[in-house]
């Protein structure tokens, strides 16, 4: 393969990655615009996407589908479970951010704990979702998994798009992410906003998790590593903008991918903090953020 064929092979591997990175981004995005919160156990949705999706295929001989759909409930429930037992009873006694912050890494942690007591330790993987072979372009070979996980990335933000946009919940929680206090005196629930925020975020880090399982492995552990991706995808967007942390994550995803194939996978993480650094120093705002 030459090196043309070699780096549009790695160009692809990174806007699929980057997609995933975005989505968890995105994730962060929604906690943070309804409380101003950073959720750092964004990473362990990933994980129980992937996690919860394999149990119960293999275990429950459920069907892919029913699997995965399964999957983003038990993440929808265990972030409801997060905002009402971590967050808010210390929202409810105002509390610094700060101290909210490092809750929610603590229930990161709890979370890969019990994941680590309920399955094991053992890796675990899904099947691609179709048995296609890669689709040739040229000489370079497009996994169909990457079509899947752009693909499904475009529709669910799209879908984010309209319901933020046109519903009257995702209407409530644009307001309560402008103006809380404003919100509730216009009678929005705020509270119950929160809530929805964080199964909201939980439900697109399983949705992340299971897209990119089938290209690789997933164990109780993994969350943290795509936490930090997310978490770089977001502020390299601008923190608090959707699509800017979709985006973001898709120059992160091509970024560490050049950097393998010219550097080695050793340093795939030097490249993300190194373009973190970069933004922080240059564009704190991010891609999409006010230069204000």
């Amino acid at each position: 393969m030459d090196n043309i064929s070699l780096v549009l092979q790695s160009l692809i591997s990174g806007i699929s990655i980057g997609c995933v990175y975005g989505l968890i981004g995105i994730g962060f995005c929604v906690i943070y615009n309804a409380s101003g919160i950073v959720n750092f156990a964004q990473g362990a949705f990933v994980m129980i996407g992937g996690m919860a999706t394999s149990v119960l295929m293999t275990d429950f001989q459920l069907p892919y589908a029913a699997a995965a759909i399964g999957a983003i409930i038990i993440a929808g429930i265990v972030g409801a479970a997060v905002e009402r037992l971590v967050v808010r009873p210390l929202w409810n006694r105002n509390v610094a951010i700060f101290v909210m912050i490092l809750a929610t890494l603590a229930a990161q942690i709890v979370i890969e704990r019990m994941a680590y007591i309920l399955v094991g330790d053992q890796p675990k993987t899904l099947p691609p979702v179709s048995d296609l072979p890669p689709m040739m372009l040229g000489g370079v070979a497009v996994n169909i998994q990457s079509l899947w996980i752009l693909a499904s990335s475009l529709i669910i933000i799209a879908a984010l798009n309209v319901f933020f946009k046109t519903s009257r919940t995702g209407k409530a929680m644009r307001a309560v992410s402008i103006n809380a206090e404003a919100a509730v005196l216009q009678g929005i629930p705020v509270s119950r906003m929160l809530t929805l925020a964080f199964v909201i975020s939980a439900m697109l880090g399983a949705i992340a998790g299971i897209l990119l399982t089938p290209t690789q492995y997933t164990a109780f552990n993994v969350g943290v590593p795509f936490a930090i991706s997310g978490f770089i995808a977001a502020i390299i967007g601008g923190f608090g903008r959707p699509l800017g942390a979709f985006i973001g994550g898709i120059a992160l995803g091509v970024i560490q991918s050049m950097a393998i194939l010219e550097l080695g996978a050793g340093f795939k993480n030097v490249a993300a903090l190194s373009l973190l650094l970069l933004f922080l120093f240059f564009r704190p705002s991010g891609l999409l953020g006010s230069t204000r």
